[in-house]
């Protein structure tokens, strides 16, 4: 199969890069490189963000996320890490 093919039936599964590696035996790094090459979707890979830390306004609070797709998760001070990605692994895939 082309990379180009796989790029373009990803788009039609409706599954997530997960499942479609999976039930197509392609590893995720080369799908995330076939949609990145042949669709213009942006991979799952790392991307840097610019942040601006500013003085809180109140001491007692956490931290605020604000994810790409425009979901804000907002944390207070001694929050569970692990629970922190698990959420955010969820919001991305929405």
């Amino acid at each position: 199969m082309e990379a180009a093919q796989i790029a373009a039936e990803f788009r039609a599964s409706g599954l997530t890069r997960r499942e479609f590696c999976e039930k197509h035996r392609v590893a995720l790094k080369t799908l995330n490189r076939y949609i990145s090459l042949y669709s213009g979707e942006p991979t799952d890979g790392p991307r840097l963000l610019r942040v601006e830390v500013t003085e809180p306004a109140c001491k007692a609070a956490g931290i605020a996320v604000l994810l790409g797709c425009g979901r804000r998760v907002e944390l207070a001070r001694g929050f569970d890490a692990a629970t922190l990605a698990e959420a955010v692994s969820v919001l991305e895939r929405l």
